[in-house]
């Protein structure tokens, strides 16, 4: 057993399981990097400095060419996880869609403005899934994205996935980053049996060994660095994330960062 917060004794995963790597990208040479220094799966999404929404069909067949399973983030806009009808079955197209373009599962999620978990929506896409997965040659997995942390109670929203048939998690515990949620991931992974945890959020390859003492199957991390290129022209802005000094940064997947991840992962024994 391995201490957690406040000395509470953490729970290990079940011996012989296999404590799984995931880096979130947001193209085909960010899948590159990953498959080359090791990682299990990527989640490949665009605008990942918004917190990710759902890429292109063209994406998602680029990234999939690469080799790794690609996890795909299905989110029609960035800000909270209150979906209308419009969006929802916005959404539930592109489930459909990536998963024709070559997904191996879908990252998706909704809440209600109370901070619970939208069954009615939740259904509506882990069906679509469901009915995509019958139209290609391979499973599709489904997991719940971290609107989990901004539920009122991450816990109990865990508690109802096996309900829904999903396939896992992706959690910080509800904290601003995974390690600081050590504990509710803990309670999440009691919570839920048989869907896999991931945990993800903030995550650095140094603390991989006590996210895997929560009971985790996984763990996340977008392993990204910036680059800072020099922009022709007059540096007006484009937008609210855009720079106005003249030059654009942007987000690549760090090999080192990977490789790293991956030694802490191999060096966990379950």
């Amino acid at each position: 057993m391995t201490a957690g917060p406040a000395g509470n004794a953490a729970p290990t995963a079940l011996p012989g399981t296999r404590l799984a790597l995931e880096i979130a990208v947001t193209g085909p040479a960010g899948a590159r990097v990953a498959r080359a220094a090791g990682a299990d799966r990527v989640e490949l999404c665009s605008a990942l400095e918004l917190g990710g929404v759902t890429p292109s069909a063209a994406l998602v067949e680029a990234a999939s060419a690469v080799g790794l399973p690609v996890q795909v983030l299905v989110r029609c806009r960035p800000g909270d996880f209150v979906y209308d009808a419009d969006e929802i079955a916005l959404m539930v197209a592109e489930v459909r869609s990536v998963i024709a373009s070559g997904a191996r599962g879908v990252v998706i999620g909704a809440l209600t403005p109370a901070g619970a978990l939208d069954l009615d929506a939740m259904r509506l896409l882990v069906d679509a899934a469901r009915g995509a997965a019958a139209t290609v040659a391979h499973p599709v997995e489904t997991t719940l994205h971290r609107a989990v942390d901004h539920a009122t109670d991450p816990v109990a929203t865990a508690a109802l996935l096996p309900s829904l048939g999903l396939t896992r998690v992706l959690t910080s515990g509800g904290a601003a980053v995974a390690a600081a949620g050590a504990a509710v991931i803990a309670a999440m992974a009691a919570a839920a049996p048989g869907v896999q945890v991931m945990a993800g959020g903030g995550v650095r390859p140094g603390d991989i060994a006590r996210l895997a003492a929560t009971g985790a199957a996984a763990v996340h991390l977008s392993a990204k660095r910036p680059v800072r290129t020099a922009r022709a022209g007059t540096g007006v802005p484009l937008g609210s994330a855009d720079s106005s000094d003249g030059a654009d940064t942007r987000f690549v997947t760090d090999p080192d960062t990977v490789a790293a991840a991956r030694a802490e992962v191999d060096a966990v024994r379950r």
